[in-house]
This record gives structure tokens, C-alpha cells and sequence, in this order.
């Protein structure tokens, strides 16, 4: 009878778990649902205006689920995608394989065949799966903090944490589109799936099973994501100090590379042979670390300085075959869609040009450069910062302490931090310090910081130091949790329930010149044709959106026309707010970076190259306005408002 009401026990106390953990995830999903509501009153504006509250590239995203629902049928809406002329004028692209769409044609399919158009209008359907992923992000996170602490109040705190700092952990309610947004639950659910799958005792069958759903969800993360690539390739260095370190088994590294790898070659199935992909320092590192794996014996015997010598000449010779392999992919595919990307790493760092516009276009964005000071003082108000660094640095001492360099044949018993919680720690110290570095990766931290800190709070490990060191008993962590969450709740509950409280006339084939951002919503909000587009991974559409931005620079009349011409823009949308730009300073002004990819002085007071030359021709995108002959020949403004100014090609409309 004891044992049976001990199993009933457990039974309840998982199922209750359980409830929690999917009750936090809903109050979650409601939540920035509402705070969506609330920011833009979206149930009582026309459906034009909820199409423009897409910005800059989620409407871009948007109008392909857009395209979807209004194809005569889903064949033809998927050959209208695979064969797009009506994104980027002049050429015909795949946008299946060009952009991370899949979510926006599944979403599509979905609206059209279930039986919900008469209770469900469209956006209604695609911002609420967004918004219900959120509830997915919240419960994977609860059951990571659950499987390292063994208790579920360790996932009731992860999820309180995490919609307290809603700041620092998400955007979604008001960039519901981009691509991470759709990325990081599945993220979410494959680190949960490695935590599982590196727990010890699990049976042969329990550890297929976790592999099927780690495979699964890193699918559904690549596929949802064009920087997948770079996400895995930290990931896969993770795995790899763990090697190094002797906290994984040689089975255990094999089948998560294999995963990734797997992964990989899936997206790269599903988008039409991506070229990207297999040029991907991701994949290079993988078959690299498994190739030296294979042929270098005995890493971890003999002395301590005879490993440290192996170990070092081990990672030397992994990089320097991931560099070679990577560079012979991509000389073999001709690949340089991601040249811009290491060109910013490069610039950030100061290894590479000052000058080279899209580096400089990443660099000047507030986005892409540190991480604020201010986001731990925001993190320090929830108690989140503080039981996260105790729990940070108490383990790293674990980590640094454990005896991986001894003799083989050191039992699991012996070490001093086990594996899932070891991935765990190595996870918040990369994705930690790429946060540091560029402050829009810090919502691939944030979360995690949520369950990892939760863990020192619950962990039954931490605990039991801890507590023998101060001689309570295991009551205070209760306790202490109970007392974390009302801290919590009193430091944020105010400020949230406050928060709470709170072109279609032109042809249907023109062709619209502008800022990437701009251009984005007139293709959602009208259907018509781009010269150039936010989504920047593709070379030759780099080249198009720097010469399109000439309207903006020192530029001639003739050679702007000449441009646009070639680009093949009808109507051509210049902004005050970017021509007059006040919001970056010198130097960082979309017109300044222009200045300096073509060698001229910039504008104002202040100090230049001595190589930049003063340029012979004023800025376009001023000088136009003034209506002077040189610019009327060739443009005619045919709107304006006090932010936009529309022109046509004077001399192609007088042909037609």
C-alpha cells in the first residue's frame, strides 16, 4: 500500500508539472497577443493598416502567405513561388530555395483546407501561430530547467522568468514575421531534447526516441532560419569541448553531429540544393571533427602534459581542415551569397575594411553592436542576473576542477558535473558571449539564462552543497524559490499591468525603387515588382541595393536614371528620413555610408580620409526636389507627403 500511494504521489505531483508548465505557456501566448492587441489596436484598424504594422522585412515575409491564399490553387501558388518574377525586377528566382518560406507556405496551405475561413480571417490565423509558438518556446524551456533540477518548480520559474523579462527574451509582438521568431521554439525544443538524450541510465529505446525528436525539431529550426547555419556551428563546438574535455562518450558526440549533419542535408534537399549549406563552416567543422576523430588514437591516454599536447595539436588540426574544406566548397560552388557576414565579423573586430558597405550598413545598426549595459540592470530587477551568475560561476569551478584529464577509466560517479548539465553550462557561456558581442543574438541567450538560473535555484546538486554548507534542510529551497517568484512578481507586476492596459493606383506590373525596408511593405500592401528587398542573402541582390541607394548619395541626375533604368525601376520612393538622416551620427548615416564606398567627402562637420575627394555633383535625393531641367527631363514626381516623395521615369513614361 505504501509503494502504491508513493507511485499515486509521483503520478500527481508529474501531472501537476505538467499542467503548470502548459498553463505558463498559454499565459505566454496571451499575453503578447495582448500587448499586439493593445500597441496597435489591430481588431479596429482596416486590414491595409494591419498589413503596413508588418515592418520592414516581416512584410516581405507576409506577403508570400499573402500570395499563397490568393493563388487559384495551391499547385500554382507553389509554382508561382518557385518561379517569382514579382520580387526582384528583371529576374525570375526561387524563392523556396532563395528564402526560409516553408512556414509561410504551410501556414497557407493550412488556412486553405481547413474549415475556417468563415470564423478566421487570415491574419488572425498567421499572427496566432506565431503567438502560440511562444507558448512552445515557454514549455520547452520548463521541461530543460525540469530534466537538470529534477523539479518542476524549476520550469514554474523558468516561465515566470521569462515573461517578466518579455524585453530581453522576445520580440515577437511587435516583429511577428522575422524569421527567428518562428525559429527559436524549435531552437528551444532541440536543446531540451540534448539535455534529455545526455541524462545518465537512459535505455536504448528512450534514446532513440529523443534522437527522432532532437532530429525533428533541429529540422524545423533549420528550415525556419537562414542563420541556421551559424546557430549549429556554435552548437557544434560545444559538443566539441565537450569532447575534449571527456564529459561525452565517443557514441553520444557521433549521433549529435549526425543529427546536425542530417539536418543540414534536409534543408538542403528541401531548398532546392541550396548552395549555401554545404559551403557552410558548419558542415566543414562537423566532417572535420568526425574525419580527425576517426584517425587520431588515443587523444586521452597518457600523462597530463602528453594530452594537453594532443588535445592542442587535435583542435589545430580540426580548424585547419575545417577552414581548408569550407574554402574548397565554396570555390567548387562558385559561392558567395555570405560573403557579407564574415566581412562584418571581420570589420567588427577591425580585421577587415572600414569602408565596405555592407559591412558598415551591419556595423551602424544599434542591433549588431554591443550589448547594452542597461539589459542587466532590466535583469537584475526580476532577480533573474543574480541566482544566474552564482549558478554560472559556481559551475565553471565544478567544470574546471573535474578530473577529465586523468586516467582513463574514471567512473560517472567520480565526476563532479554531469554531462546535461555541462552542455548546459558550455551553452550559456558561447550563446552568452555571442550576445555580449552583437546585441540582437541576445535572444538566443536570454531564454536559456531563464532555465539555467532557474536550475541553481531548484538543482538538487547546487543544493546540497549549498545547504550542507550552511547546514539547513532541503524546506529552504522551497522556500527560496516561493520568495524569488513574489520578489518577482512585485518588481514587474506594476509595469506589466500598465503595459496591459494600455500606391495601388499605379500599374500592376511597375516596378518600385527605394530603401529596403520600405519597399518590403509596398510589396505586401500592393503586390508590385522591387528592384531590391530586405532579405540580404544573395550577392548579386547586395550589388542591386547598393546601386539602387545612389539616389541617395553624391550622385548625377543621368547616372541615378542610368541605375534605375538598369534595374529596371518604373517609380522610384526617396525618404526624408533617410535623405535627412539624424538618427545615427556622423559616419553612420545611410548618405555618409554611401559617401564612402564612393570615395567623397561627407556631409557636415567633422573630420575626413584624406583620400575622399570632394564630389562633383550635389545629393540626389535633396537636389531632385528642386525641379531644376537637368532633373526634370529625366524624373517626374507624381506624389508627396511630408515623408515620401514618389518619381517615375520621365522619359519611359513619355515613350508608352
Amino acid at each position: 500500500i505504501t509503494m502504491y500511494l508513493k507511485s499515486v504521489r509521483t503520478v500527481l505531483w508529474v501531472a501537476i508539472g505538467w499542467i503548470v508548465g502548459i498553463s505558463l505557456g498559454m499565459l505566454c501566448c496571451i499575453y503578447v497577443a495582448t500587448l499586439h492587441e493593445n500597441d496597435l489596436w489591430f481588431s479596429n484598424i482596416k486590414e491595409v493598416e494591419r498589413e503596413i504594422s508588418f515592418r520592414t522585412e516581416c512584410g516581405l515575409y507576409y506577403s508570400y502567405y499573402k500570395q499563397m491564399l490568393r493563388a487559384p490553387s495551391i499547385q500554382q501558388g507553389l509554382s508561382e513561388l518557385i518561379s517569382d518574377n514579382a520580387t526582384e525586377s528583371k529576374r525570375t528566382i526561387n524563392l523556396l530555395r532563395r528564402m526560409n518560406i516553408y512556414q509561410e507556405v504551410f501556414l497557407g496551405v493550412l488556412y486553405r483546407i481547413l474549415p475556417i475561413q468563415a470564423y478566421l480571417e487570415p491574419v488572425y490565423f498567421y499572427i496566432y501561430t506565431v503567438f502560440s509558438l511562444q507558448a512552445v518556446y515557454v514549455i520547452a524551456l520548463f521541461i530543460t530547467s525540469w530534466l537538470l533540477s529534477g523539479s518542476w518548480l524549476a520550469g514554474a520559474l523558468t516561465g515566470v522568468w521569462y515573461i517578466l523579462n518579455r524585453v530581453d527574451t522576445t520580440r515577437v509582438e511587435f516583429t511577428i514575421s522575422l524569421r527567428e521568431n518562428w525559429s527559436l521554439p524549435f531552437f528551444a525544443l532541440q536543446i531540451a531534447a540534448i539535455t534529455c538524450y545526455l541524462r545518465p541510465h537512459l535505455k536504448p529505446i528512450q534514446q532513440k526516441v529523443v534522437l527522432w525528436l532532437m532530429f525533428l525539431a533541429t529540422l524545423c529550426f533549420c528550415l525556419t532560419w537562414q542563420f541556421n547555419q551559424f546557430i549549429l556551428l556554435v552548437q557544434a563546438l560545444i559538443i566539441f569541448t565537450l569532447d575534449c574535455l571527456d564529459l561525452i562518450s565517443t557514441e553520444q558526440v557521433t549521433c549529435l553531429y549526425l543529427v546536425q549533419v542530417s539536418s543540414l542535408l534536409s534543408v538542403w534537399l528541401l531548398q532546392f540544393c541550396n548552395s549555401m549549406i554545404l559551403g557552410s563552416l558548419a558542415l566543414s567543422f562537423i566532417v572535420s571533427a568526425l574525419f580527425v576523430k576517426h584517425f587520431q588514437r588515443g587523444l586521452k591516454t597518457g600523462g597530463l602534459a602528453a594530452r594537453l599536447g594532443k588535445l592542442l595539436l587535435h583542435t589545430v588540426l580540426v580548424l585547419a581542415l575545417t577552414f581548408t574544406i569550407n574554402y574548397l566548397a565554396k570555390q567548387a560552388l562558385q559561392l558567395r551569397s555570405d560573403e557579407h557576414i564574415f566581412k562584418f565579423i571581420k570589420s567588427k573586430f577591425g580585421l577587415g575594411p572600414t569602408r565596405d558597405f555592407d559591412a558598415s550598413l551591419y556595423l551602424c545598426e544599434e542591433a549588431f553592436g554591443l550589448l547594452p549595459l542597461d539589459t542587466f540592470d532590466r535583469l537584475a530587477g526580476t532577480l533573474l542576473a543574480y541566482p544566474y551568475l552564482v549558478t554560472l560561476i559556481v559551475l565553471l569551478v565544478m567544470l574546471l576542477s573535474e578530473p577529465s584529464l586523468d586516467p582513463p577509466g574514471t567512473q560517472p560517479s567520480h565526476k563532479l558535473i554531469i554531462t546535461d548539465v555541462a552542455y548546459n553550462l558550455l551553452h550559456t557561456v558561447f550563446f552568452g558571449l555571442l550576445a555580449l558581442s552583437t546585441m540582437r543574438m541576445k535572444y538566443l541567450w536570454t531564454g536559456h539564462m531563464c532555465a539555467f538560473a532557474a536550475y541553481g535555484v531548484c538543482g538538487k546538486e547546487l543544493w546540497s552543497l549549498c545547504l550542507n554548507m550552511i547546514h539547513c534542510n532541503t524546506k529552504t529551497k522551497v522556500k527560496t524559490t516561493a520568495q524569488i517568484l513574489k520578489v518577482s512578481f512585485n518588481r514587474r507586476m506594476k509595469n506589466t499591468s500598465s503595459t496591459l492596459s494600455s500606391s495601388s493606383k499605379t500599374p500592376k506590373t511597375a516596378v518600385f525603387a527605394g530603401s529596403m525596408q520600405l519597399l518590403a511593405g509596398i510589396k505586401l500592401c500592393t503586390g508590385r515588382v522591387l528592384t531590391n528587398h530586405p532579405h540580404y542573402e544573395d550577392r548579386a541582390l547586395r550589388e542591386r541595393t547598393r546601386q539602387v541607394y545612389q539616389i541617395y548619395a553624391q550622385q548625377s541626375p543621368e547616372e541615378v536614371h542610368r541605375i534605375l533604368r538598369a534595374a529596371g525601376a518604373d517609380f522610384v520612393v526617396m525618404e526624408d528620413s533617410v535623405c535627412y538622416e539624424r538618427r545615427h551620427g556622423r559616419g553612420c548615416r545611410l548618405r555618409d555610408l554611401l559617401d564612402l564606398a564612393n570615395g567623397h567627402i561627407m556631409d557636415g562637420p567633422g573630420d575626413n580620409d584624406p583620400d575622399l575627394v570632394h564630389a562633383s555633383h550635389p545629393r540626389f535625393c535633396a537636389s531632385v526636389k528642386t525641379d531644376g531641367p537637368a532633373y526634370t527631363a529625366l524624373f517626374t514626381r507624381v506624389f508627396q507627403n511630408k515623408t515620401f516623395h514618389v518619381y517615375n521615369d520621365h522619359v519611359r513614361l513619355t515613350r508608352r
